[in-house]
């Protein structure tokens, strides 16, 4: 499997995703680019800026939505 169906597939599952992770996972030194690719192939993708409690520093967590359906009777 390549990197960006990996990720395409771990994110699909409802699993985030950071850079730290996608290195540690996936051995992906260019998160944002994979995330770039997937976005043209179609899929949607949301990112939310986090904010390091130590450091302060701000890093990209990403994500598919997850839709909940509701029918009423």
């Amino acid at each position: 499997m390549s990197q960006c169906e990996d990720i395409k597939a771990h994110l699909q599952a409802g699993h985030s995703l950071t850079a730290l992770e996608a290195l540690q996972r996936f051995q992906c030194f260019r998160l944002a680019a994979r995330i770039a690719d997937l976005k043209k192939e179609g899929l949607h993708i949301d990112t939310v800026m986090v904010a390091d409690e130590d450091t302060g520093k701000s890093y990209a967590r990403y994500s598919t939505p997850t839709f909940t359906l509701e029918f009423s009777p």
